[in-house]
């Protein structure tokens, strides 16, 4: 697979990383460990080295999973996680409040590192913007981080540019990672002229639209219980009924490149910008070669042009979070 650099600091990864929430996290109950980690293997030997995962998802184990599949491929792979979240007595003991206080952050790098089987997190994301504390005061500590050898690149999540130039005036953001996909273009407005700008990478996640832009979500799909799709407004039936107008606008353009809907829709992301790397999750083999061969669909600059025309013409319904989750993004 062909590679990409995030940041101006040589972080050098695969075109198309692996989000790996799903597979503990967020889409159902935790998956087998030993099918995941077979899976982990698999997309390594395919040519994936970018795998993404967080304290949160689980929580704590998605990191333990991934460190132990990947152990094996140590100088192979760049494995991220993010800080920024705790447990919250006031919720039950959910993890729903924010904390990206310098000495939590210290904190959950040690515990990240012991989880992840590595002497080094290779890139470190504030997983949501603190407005408790200066951001000046989070890129410090990564900083601190960095400069004793235990994080390689500082990166961030769902932040706004503002908040980006300020963190980035501190400490140089090698990657901004929010959801960006055909389903969700804000950021085209919003932050990537920044991110431009400053030469820092883009790692979409939901690059699949939470797996909508795959065509195989339509309106009578039933979701498992602890599946957060339940709670996001644009996946309630109705939406979903009005939405596959757009799923049906990338299924033609496919179908006339001789490719599924979810290798068209990474394949955008990838003619966008030299230095976007999508991070598409799954918990199956069939989806995972279905991604990867989104990597080799090459799309003209008008082949760009004319799906983004077609499918701007769709007008999607529903946001994309909760009202608490929609709150935190942007800041």
């Amino acid at each position: 697979m062909q590679k990409r650099t995030l940041g101006t600091g040589g972080l050098e990864v695969s075109a198309l990383g692996f989000g790996c929430m799903g597979m503990s996290f967020g889409y159902g109950p935790p998956k087998p460990r030993k099918e995941m980690t077979t899976l982990l293997h698999t997309a390594v030997d395919r040519g994936v080295t970018f795998f993404d995962t967080a304290e949160v998802y689980g929580p704590l184990i998605n990191e333990e999973l991934v460190g132990e599949a990947l152990a094996p491929f140590r100088d192979r792979v760049v494995i991220t996680t993010k800080f920024g979240w705790e447990a919250n007595p006031e919720d039950g003991g959910k993890w729903s409040a924010l904390n990206s206080r310098p000495e939590h952050i210290k904190q959950v790098a040690e515990a990240s590192l012991r989880r992840l089987k590595v002497e080094a997190i290779d890139l470190f994301y504030q997983h949501r913007v603190d407005l408790n504390v200066p951001i000046e005061d989070v890129a410090g500590a990564v900083k601190e981080l960095i400069q004793e050898g235990k994080v390689k690149h500082f990166g961030m999540s769902e932040a706004s540019a503002k908040t980006i130039r300020r963190a980035h005036a501190v400490q140089p953001v090698a990657a901004l990672q929010s959801e960006y996909s055909l389903f969700w273009r804000e950021p085209e407005e919003t932050v990537m002229p920044t991110l431009e700008e400053l030469g820092i990478g883009f790692v979409p996640f939901s690059p699949l639209g939470k797996g909508f832009l795959t065509g195989k979500i339509d309106a009578e799909t039933k979701f498992d219980s602890a599946d957060f799709r339940n709670t996001v407004p644009r996946f309630n039936a109705e939406n979903r009924k009005t939405n596959q107008a757009l799923v049906d606008v990338i299924t033609s353009f496919a179908e006339q490149k001789k490719a599924t809907p979810a290798q068209i829709a990474l394949a955008w992301l990838l003619a966008k910008k030299p230095w976007i790397v999508p991070i598409p999750g799954t918990t199956r083999l069939s989806r995972l070669e279905e991604n990867l061969g989104g990597a080799t669909v090459e799309l003209t600059n008008e082949d760009v042009q004319t799906l983004e025309e077609a499918s701007s013409r769709v007008k999607v319904e529903g946001a994309r979070y909760s009202p608490f989750h929609q709150a935190l993004v942007g800041r």
